[in-house]
């Protein structure tokens, strides 16, 4: 995906989200339910107002600040090596935060048949899903990937690891969107293959390093 399409369709979808807020807007309540807990209870308010445009304000921020990353990054020219998956990525954030801004809003206005961690699952899974095919693609940068000491001191750790990583990202996705249909398990197919993956690659990327400069 080019950046110009990434920021047109980002930008389209914060402006509908937006418009829908505002047609909703006098129908929420006061309070707005903001937060869950994983017995699908809310456990967090918040007022009206940042009830209805919170989640566009902050996906807009977030838009801004995934494409002033690669201006700033000192290895810019690497991140220019797998641009299209990172705008996949930048876009797919927008959409997770969108569709979240969406499952809120219908709750408060009196939607609530549903689980809200079982709809957010399945979104989860894909943002993890799209994470590990960037990071397989993923050059050595500053900012967007598995950031250690050892991976940032070696192209070759980089990638190893990142390859490794991406794999690993993609099981913890599918992971997750399993867990959709396994509710009791989800909190735990969830959690635990992501902080598991994380944990393993910070070893890993040591282990590498080390087998470089002993070489």
């Amino acid at each position: 995906m080019s950046t110009r399409a990434t920021i047109l369709l980002s930008i389209f979808l914060i402006v509908i989200a937006s418009v829908i807020s505002a047609a909703v807007y006098p129908r929420l309540p006061e309070r707005v339910a903001s937060h869950w807990n994983t017995a699908n209870q809310v456990d967090g308010y918040m007022p009206r107002f940042w009830g209805a445009f919170l989640m566009p304000l902050v996906s807009l921020g977030l838009l801004a600040l995934f494409l002033l990353i690669p201006q700033i990054d000192p290895l810019k020219a690497n991140v220019e090596k797998f641009r299209g998956a990172f705008n996949g990525f930048i876009a797919s954030i927008v959409v997770f935060m969108l569709y979240l801004h969406g499952l809120t809003l219908a709750w408060n206005l009196g939607y609530e048949q549903f689980d809200m961690g079982a709809a957010l699952l399945p979104a989860l899974g894909l943002i993890f899903i799209l994470a590990g095919i960037m990071m397989r693609q993923a050059k050595r940068n500053y900012f967007i990937g598995i950031r250690t000491p050892w991976t940032l001191h070696s192209d070759r750790v980089w990638d190893e690891t990142h390859r490794l990583g991406g794999t690993l990202f993609i099981a913890s996705g599918l992971l997750a969107l399993a867990g959709a249909f396994i509710p009791r398990y989800a909190f735990w197919l969830l959690l635990v293959p992501l902080l598991g993956s994380t944990l393993f690659l910070v070893v890993y990327s040591y282990v590498l390093y080390r087998q470089e400069t002993k070489a």
